[in-house]
């Protein structure tokens, strides 16, 4: 691919206990960093598709050490702005068994919150793209940013760029003076490519599966078709609606697959047992960037598509941090049926 990726959204430094302990028993926390948007780039740099990853960041050290790791990571940096007081900070304790993990979040005031319309040349961003990312995370975390991402959303459909989101509902994030059913359609109707479950939809956009109870903790796959369908019916412009499904045994063991609908057809991967959870932060990310190279790189093969992203995807939860560190290689290898783990000598 020629033309590159652009994602755009709040990057945090992540601290997180050690191992398993409770935030309580941890005298030191293991600092990186994460973000939604942040780790489709990681993703797609290790694919090797060219990708910018766009922010806003304080001129300070902790911003300094996280654009060295991702330029380390193959993602280009430099359209990132710089002005603001601090980067976000979230905490992380990692569940076990029955035990859920814990994620606190200190992202009050951070540089991107107080972005503001105009600060960012979309048209400087967008030379060369073809694509455009951004997540429901975007708009929740201030009115501004909101409007700075539709801002770029409209800057993306004027130049025929393809757009994706993952709706990715956050009910504590949103806390000013409009909720998401407000916001989040007006941007969604931009899309060509929709990712998030049916309680995304609920939420985000007063889109409900019929005669289903999603509480009930057992969906069939006529419930994601009749989303997708109603989503495609509602935002013509979208060309393709995906579904990731997770199955959650406990916090070490969950079952992962995915569903993709374009409008025809209903495509279902391989479901995948992942047991003894290393990290599951950024697994959704992880799937969408495994998602993206799937669609530009297999073409009009969507079953290889959504194959490599849950393939992805399921490899991301044996890895520690919020970026999917793995190669095309290994993911392939996943998708032809090696789970085995062996040695590679």
């Amino acid at each position: 691919m020629d033309k590159k990726v652009i994602t755009f959204g709040e990057i945090m430094l992540r601290l997180s206990a050690p191992g398993y302990k409770r935030f309580e028993q941890s005298n030191q926390f293991d600092a990186t960093f994460g973000g939604g948007e942040a780790n489709v780039a990681v993703s797609l740099a290790n694919y090797g598709i060219p990708v910018s990853f766009v922010t806003r960041l304080p001129e300070n050290d902790i911003a300094k050490s996280c654009t060295n790791e991702l330029r380390g990571l193959g993602v280009d940096t430099s359209l990132i702005i710089y002005g603001g007081e601090r980067i976000g900070v979230y905490f992380l304790e990692t569940g076990a068994v029955s035990r859920s993990s814990k994620v606190i979040y200190d992202r009050a005031n951070s540089a991107i919150s107080e972005i503001t319309s105009g600060m960012i040349d979309w048209d400087k961003v967008f030379e060369g793209a073809g694509w455009f990312h951004w997540t429901g995370i975007t708009p929740a975390i201030s009115e501004s940013a909101a409007l700075v991402c539709k801002e770029a959303i409209q800057a993306a459909n004027d130049k025929g760029i393809t757009v994706s989101t993952d709706l990715n509902y956050r009910k504590n994030l949103w806390k000013y003076s409009k909720t998401a059913l407000e916001v989040m359609p007006g941007m969604v109707q931009g899309c060509d490519v929709i990712l998030g479950n049916e309680e995304d939809a609920a939420k985000v956009l007063d889109i409900h599966p019929d005669g289903v109870d999603v509480t009930s903790g057992h969906v069939e796959a006529d419930a994601y078709l009749s989303v997708s369908q109603k989503i495609m019916k509602q935002f013509p412009r979208c060309k393709m609606v995906i579904t990731t499904l997770r199955g959650s045994v406990s916090a070490n063991h969950n079952s992962w697959s995915g569903v993709l609908y374009d409008g025809d057809t209903l495509y279902k991967a391989p479901t995948y047992q992942i047991t003894d959870i290393v990290d599951r932060v950024g697994g959704g990310d992880s799937f969408m960037g495994g998602l993206i190279y799937g669609l530009l790189t297999y073409k009009d093969d969507l079953q290889s598509a959504l194959n490599f992203a849950v393939a992805a995807s399921c490899l991301k939860h044996t890895i520690y941090g919020d970026y999917n560190r793995v190669t095309v290689k290994e993911v392939e290898n996943i998708m032809g049926g090696d789970t085995s783990g062996r040695v590679n000598r």
